[in-house]
């Protein structure tokens, strides 16, 4: 459990080299260079090994691939912080800490931060559950639970015990997968919130794709080039000789099609021919449909989401239902396995924040953004961050207080250091004046 305390000073570049612990704990391989490029102990590649991948058969080629990826984007776009909060769960500040870093700038040599979060999440929604490994730290967590992590990836769970796991997960300094096993205290394992809907064996997803591979079969077998012809012979082929004949026919039938450069053959006039390639209906594409609309149900998702034409009421509750319910999973184990007791003692937590106007249109923001300063929530210079532009360099863009309201004699008493001007006073008498009629 990594420990961010105020009293525990950043460790120095010479403890970091000297404490460092790697997760593999493997020897230094031999130097090796290329061209002055370090590539010793490295497996060569044409692909990235580290990349996810879906491991189940057909899900490649079904609509889960979309629904994941859609999810996962989605979550992989809301910023997660190791912050410090107050008394009442309010965002103060953001901590500088290696396991911050590793959420918002770099977790590993291969990922930032946002596309830490995308695998966990494709991962998790795939497998059912993920694993968090902390790869690299300052001190040796399997001794320690002051550590501060500088590096993590997300593994896969292989075997289980009662108090260990072991992960498949990818040695960046090797370039293979490798498996380590770690105790649970020290790594975060994640469930899928979704896990009865999208990864029992019998689930409403996985009979979805069970029936899109029976569709895609289907439509191989009738795009394969067969021609389904049946050949009516002008006898009778009960007997093995006839139907050694009719064979012989057959085989025929079939080289004067394949030899001949148009495709055409000949038959004898006593003989028929009936083509079987028409479809045969089934009840399939009623029961995908029906079973594609109760996935969306179950995960809050529309067509319209996942081509990008939801309403701001309907992204509103995807994100509540789906994208919060997963990002409070993995915060809230991050938060269990990587921040001590005492760390949560001075108020230390991992939050995930989404910008509450991302999903507002822009003609609504003008109105928006008249409410929030007239009611003293947000300043205009916070407010012009928001819609991207520039704050103002007038110190007035700074003071949170209703700009419909004019300001009393006290007021601008107080902000000229309790002295009262002729501006002031005059200011006062007039408004005193039009207050009362005089």
């Amino acid at each position: 459990m990594a420990y961010y305390g105020a009293e525990e000073p950043s460790p120095s570049i010479g403890r970091r080299l000297k404490n460092a612990w790697n997760v593999f704990r493997n020897k230094d391989p031999s130097e090796k260079t290329v061209g002055g490029i370090d590539i010793s102990g490295g497996v060569v590649s044409s692909t990235r090994p580290d990349r996810f991948r879906q491991y189940h058969y057909g899900v490649d080629r079904t609509i889960a691939t979309s629904i994941y990826n859609r999810i996962s984007t989605d979550a992989a776009s809301v910023i997660i912080h190791h912050c410090r909060l107050d008394s009442v769960g309010g965002f103060v500040e953001e901590i500088d800490s290696g396991l911050n870093n590793c959420l918002t700038v770099s977790a590993n040599i291969d990922q930032t931060g946002q596309a830490l979060i995308q695998d966990i999440v494709q991962s998790l929604l795939d497998e059912g559950v993920v694993c968090v490994v902390p790869v690299d730290t300052v001190e040796n967590p399997l001794r320690t639970n002051s550590y501060d992590i500088l590096s993590m990836r997300v593994g896969k769970i292989t075997q289980w015990w009662p108090a260990k796991v072991q992960v498949e997960l990818y040695d960046d300094r090797r370039g293979v997968k490798d498996y380590v096993i770690m105790p649970k205290e020290k790594v975060a394992i994640i469930e899928n919130p979704f896990y009865a809907v999208m990864n029992e064996p019998n689930s409403i997803l996985k009979r979805l794709t069970r029936k899109l591979a029976l569709l895609d079969a289907i439509d191989e077998a009738s795009s394969s080039g067969k021609l389904d012809l049946i050949i009516q012979l002008p006898y009778v082929t009960k007997s093995k000789t006839r139907q050694e004949q009719a064979e012989t026919r057959r085989k025929q039938v079939e080289d004067q099609l394949a030899n001949s450069k148009y495709g055409i053959a000949y038959i004898d006039g006593t003989e028929r021919v009936t083509q079987l390639n028409r479809s045969v209906d089934n009840n399939l594409l009623t029961q995908i449909e029906y079973l594609t609309n109760l996935v969306f149900s179950q995960l809050g998702l529309t067509q319209d989401i996942l081509n990008g034409t939801a309403s701001e009421e309907t992204m509103t509750n995807y994100y509540k239902r789906t994208i919060d319910v997963i990002l409070n999973a993995i915060t809230k184990e991050f938060s269990r396995k990587f921040l001590t007791k005492t760390a949560r003692t001075q108020l230390q937590d991992i939050k995930f924040y989404r910008d509450p106007f991302s999903l507002t249109p822009t003609n609504a923001i003008a109105d928006i953004a008249d409410k929030f300063t007239r009611n003293e929530i947000l300043s205009p210079n916070e407010v012009r961050g928001i819609v991207g532009f520039k704050p103002s360099a007038d110190p007035k863009a700074d003071e949170l207080r209703n700009r419909n309201i004019s300001q009393s004699s006290e007021e601008l008493a107080a902000q000229n250091g309790g002295i009262y001007t002729n501006s002031s006073v005059a200011a006062g008498r007039d408004i005193a004046r039009s207050l009362y009629g005089q």
